[in-house]
């Protein structure tokens, strides 16, 4: 009886979810498991959607810049163009093309003011296909052209300038179906009592009111690996870092969902450990498995695995199937209000 229930509950969550599922082209993330937390309910997969503003904030060394570069270069892998914005003046073109990020095709430059970024943004008339990316990295990075020229010490004016430029151009990104990603780092709230937030974003309130998305990267944990020497001694090295990426705010989907992502130097976003680890959570079996077949007890062996097999579509499907049943369990069974 307990099976026919969810068993008609999976029916009734893939008809709702085929009904308003969306025909605009959707820009992965790098990661899966983020993805389907960001508009898993809306269309199969999920992903970002065109015509939004999106901010990634969080401490520094939690992958916001890794982040950014995945999303832009599955812009590019989506026939888009890429304008990509960095006041931090930090990009390298071996470190993009960890991220299939060609950037010798892409837009590139390094604003120093808030007008800078944001009125080319406006004025932008990309021939890419599909949707096409502005990234800026990061905004905390902005200055002002009364700060430039000493007449704004504290920085009073950046905010307003925020503002003002968010107004102008929230409605150009919609029209335009452009896809806006932009980071920004945290500040200490000094002034926060015991029920307010510990931290906020430099910039304003504004960048937060103005953005259909905000992810917010925490609690970056070493990842390590060990390795045998010839002479039989055992070192040890980090080799990355495992974050918790929170869609704090989400007009494309359902807020509040929560997907850890494991980032690895020189690669990126390590997809296929993370889905691997979710499908063993999920099933709570003693070994790494993909569908119907079991790969190996090490984590390590299991990606080879994956990788040497071309498993990697089918590691996603079965992810995305576990995921789907999971928020099949939690739809609410209620009259609808109307009709």
């Amino acid at each position: 009886m307990q099976r026919t229930k969810m068993s008609d509950q999976m029916k009734d969550y893939a008809q709702k979810k085929e009904e308003s599922k969306s025909k605009e082209v959707m820009i992965s993330t790098g990661s899966t498991l983020l993805d389907l937390a960001i508009s898993g309910e809306v269309c199969r997969g999920g992903g970002l959607p065109g015509g939004l503003l999106v901010e990634i904030f969080g401490p520094s060394g939690c992958g916001k810049t890794v982040l950014l570069c995945e999303i832009a270069g599955s812009v590019q892998r989506q026939g888009g163009e890429v304008k990509f914005f960095d006041p931090e003046a930090r990009l390298n073109k071996r470190f993009a093309r960890l991220f299939d990020l060609d950037t010798n095709v892409m837009t590139y430059d390094t604003p120093d003011t808030v007008t800078e970024v944001f009125a080319p943004v406006r004025k932008w008339a990309p021939l890419g296909q599909g949707v096409n990316g502005i990234f800026a990295d990061s905004l905390a990075a902005l200055s002002t052209d009364m700060e430039m020229d000493d007449q704004d010490k504290m920085g009073m004016r950046r905010a307003k300038e925020f503002s003002q430029q968010l107004r102008q151009t929230c409605r150009i990104i919609k029209q335009k179906n452009f896809l806006m990603v932009c980071s920004n780092q945290v500040r200490i709230n000094v002034n926060a009592g015991p029920y307010e937030q510990k931290y906020l974003t430099p910039g304003g309130v504004s960048i937060g009111f103005y953005a259909s998305i905000r992810l917010r990267c925490s609690n970056p944990q070493k990842l390590k690996r060990e390795k045998t020497l010839p002479n039989g001694k055992t070192v040890s090295r980090v080799i990355g870092v495992e974050t918790d990426i929170d869609v704090y705010k989400n007009t494309a989907g359902k807020p509040y969902r929560t997907a850890t992502v494991p980032i690895i130097y020189d690669y990126g976003i390590d997809d296929i450990r993370q889905n691997l680890q979710f499908i063993k959570d999920c099933t709570k079996t003693k070994q790494y498995m993909v569908q119907d077949r079991t790969l190996s007890n090490s984590l390590e062996k299991s990606c080879q695995l994956i990788e040497t097999n071309k498993l990697e579509h089918k590691l996603r499907e079965h992810v995305i199937d576990l995921w789907e049943e999971v928020e099949a369990r939690f739809v609410q069974e209620r009259k609808p209000k109307r009709g």
